[in-house]
């Protein structure tokens, strides 16, 4: 993903603010990476929220979102106290899996400090096995596209 473009997607960008914690430090003074993995999921979630798509709600519905993989590519660090901003999207919807992606930056200097995606699927809970994205969560995630660009 070139870092200076965003691509056409699906859903408008949704910005997930954070302050990096001390315990979110490691050894080498920096944010460690699996604090990354936890804005990731914490945008992602409060995306799907905003969308009208709560953990209650999806629960309630049967079925909802597994991650089958995470790319990252870091670019500089975070460090203590820094504010960042997650920018989240969805690039795209297929049958059963959509990709979101991700663009981590600091909020001081818009310094990009990392990009990301994932490539969630979605799963019916009793069986625990892949099934088509229903129509109401995509048209959903779209609505959210036209009331931010409103």
């Amino acid at each position: 993903m070139d870092s200076e473009h965003l691509e056409p997607q699906e859903s408008a960008i949704f910005v997930f603010e954070h302050h990096v914690r001390d315990d979110e430090i490691d050894v080498l003074g920096h944010v460690n990476n699996l604090a990354y993995l936890r804005w990731m999921q914490s945008a992602a979630v409060a995306h799907s929220t905003a969308c009208g798509w709560t953990t209650e709600r999806y629960l309630k519905s049967g079925g909802g979102w597994v991650v089958r993989s995470h790319k990252i590519e870091y670019f500089t660090s975070a460090l203590a106290d820094d504010r960042i901003a997650v920018l989240t999207w969805i690039a795209g919807f297929k049958k059963v899996t959509s990709l979101r992606r991700y663009r981590i930056i600091r909020s001081s200097d818009r310094m990009v400090l990392a990009e990301a995606e994932t490539n969630w699927a979605f799963i019916g809970f009793e069986h625990r096995v892949p099934r088509r994205i229903p129509q109401e969560v995509i048209d959903d995630f779209h609505r959210f596209q036209a009331v931010v660009e409103s």
